[in-house]
Order: C-alpha cells, then sequence, then structure tokens
C-alpha cells in the first residue's frame, strides 16, 4: 500500500472524512502543498503531526473543505431564484422548508435568508445550514465578513442587514436568527426530509463520479415532491433523468415523481 493510500485510511480513522471520494490527483495536490509549506517530509510524518497538534488538523480540515464563498455568487442565478423559481414553490407551499447543505462560513444561507424578506417577515424564515467543517461553521455563527465578500449584495440589504466594524462587516442577528448550521458530512450522514428547496453549489465539482451519483440520489430522496435542487456554474447535472431529476431552469433542477 502506498503512502497516500494509508494517509487516506488513517484520515478516516481519525477524522470521519473519506478521501477517498474526493478526485484524487487534485486532493492529494492540495494535502502535498500543506505538508510542504509545514515542512513535513512526507504523509506519515504530517500524519503523526496532525494527531498531535490541534492547530495543524483544523488547518488540514479548513483546507480540505475549500471554504470560498461570497454573499450573492453568481448574481444572475440568484435572480431566478427570486423571480422565477420561488415565486413557483411559495405558490404550492404555504411553508418552506430550506437547505443550504454546503454553507461554507454562512455567505449561502444567509443571502438566502435576504431574499425571502422579499416574501416572508424575518420570524417565518427558518433555514437550514450544514457543512462537514466546524471551523466554518463557528465562523459563519460569528457572521463578520470583509468588504470584498459583500461586493454582490444589494445596497438595500447592506444598509438594512449589515453593520461595519472595523474594516469589517457584522451581519444582523435578525437575519443569523434564520439559519440554523449543524455539521453534516454529505458522504455518510442521513440528509433532511422533505426540502422544497436544496442548494449544494460549487462543492460537488471536488468528489468523484461516483460520490456525485450517489449524493445526487441522496438529494433526490430528500426533496419534497415539487422540491428544487440548485446547483453551482460549474456543475450542471448530464443526464439527469438518471437521478429522477429534470431541468427547470439553467442550474435548477426539480424532482420528477
Amino acid at each position: 500500500m502506498d503512502k497516500y493510500e494509508q494517509f487516506k485510511k488513517q484520515v478516516y480513522s481519525l477524522v470521519g472524512i473519506d478521501l477517498s471520494s474526493y478526485k484524487e490527483k487534485q486532493m492529494k495536490r492540495r494535502i502535498q502543498s500543506l505538508l510542504s509549506r509545514n515542512n513535513y517530509k512526507d504523509f506519515d510524518d504530517y500524519f503523526e503531526g496532525l494527531k498531535k497538534d490541534n492547530r495543524l488538523l483544523d488547518e488540514f480540515i479548513n483546507y480540505l473543505t475549500i471554504n470560498v464563498s461570497e454573499f450573492f455568487r453568481n448574481p444572475t442565478q440568484w435572480d431566478v431564484l427570486e423571480k422565477e423559481i420561488l415565486p413557483e414553490l411559495i405558490k404550492n407551499n404555504r411553508k418552506l422548508n430550506l437547505w443550504s447543505s454546503a454553507c461554507s462560513t454562512g455567505e449561502e444561507p444567509y443571502t438566502l435568508a435576504m431574499l425571502l424578506t422579499k416574501y416572508f417577515d424575518l420570524k417565518d424564515i427558518k433555514i437550514k445550514a450544514t457543512d462537514i467543517d466546524l471551523g466554518a461553521i463557528e465562523k459563519a455563527k460569528m457572521g463578520v465578513y470583509s468588504e470584498k465578500s459583500l461586493q454582490n449584495v444589494p445596497k438595500e440589504f447592506v444598509h438594512k442587514y449589515f453593520e461595519k466594524v472595523g474594516n469589517s462587516y457584522k451581519i444582523h442577528q435578525s437575519i443569523k436568527d434564520c439559519v440554523e448550521f449543524k455539521r453534516l458530512d454529505l458522504l455518510q450522514d442521513r440528509y433532511p426530509d422533505n426540502c422544497q428547496l436544496i442548494l449544494c453549489r460549487n462543492v460537488l465539482i471536488y468528489f468523484t463520479e461516483e460520490a456525485k451519483v450517489d449524493i445526487y440520489k441522496k438529494f433526490n430522496e430528500s426533496l419534497s415532491t415539487d422540491g428544487i435542487l440548485f446547483v453551482g456554474s460549474t456543475e450542471q447535472i448530464i443526464m439527469p433523468d438518471r437521478y429522477n431529476f429534470k431541468p427547470a431552469k439553467t442550474f435548477f433542477y426539480k424532482r420528477i415523481t
């Protein structure tokens, strides 16, 4: 067994993350760059460091889970969600069950919450937000962001839902209260039931084809009969009918019942 194969097994036993479900060439390159940056000579040596040093382990998980996010990422897609997808869902459902399935540091579910204020009172907006990275979830709960991450936020929302703190922006408690964060591993954990809308954007590109097939099937089972899956701009589903989906709009897929 080569050292990387052994390392994958060790990481799984340590933190429960299955590196075999990620594209190997890409993931191996990322880990090797992290290993060199911290002056470890090989995978064995690096794993010994991960076991002993919590700071190193936190850095590894954060780097592994690729937390790159911003508010209203790909704004035209959020425009379609606001004007075409949400009105249809709201027409058929008095209350929406919403899940941001790889929420990173919180920009995506908070974006959804702000958008929903056009249709609902704040007290009636509840969004489940999950991620595999507990560090990212903690940052999401804090709700403090750089000016750059707000570049696509409509000015009305910046004025209404953010407070400038030094060079950063803190999201208002009223929006934070709309979102419930928890850890969830898309590869292993049980998914929420009966969701009208699932967001999974700019994450599946890092998984193997086999892992994606499993995740699409589980998303389908997790959706309500009229539910919609919203994917990222590099993640259009080829032959969606294989997973009982049909295109609703570009990047939006409706469950086939």
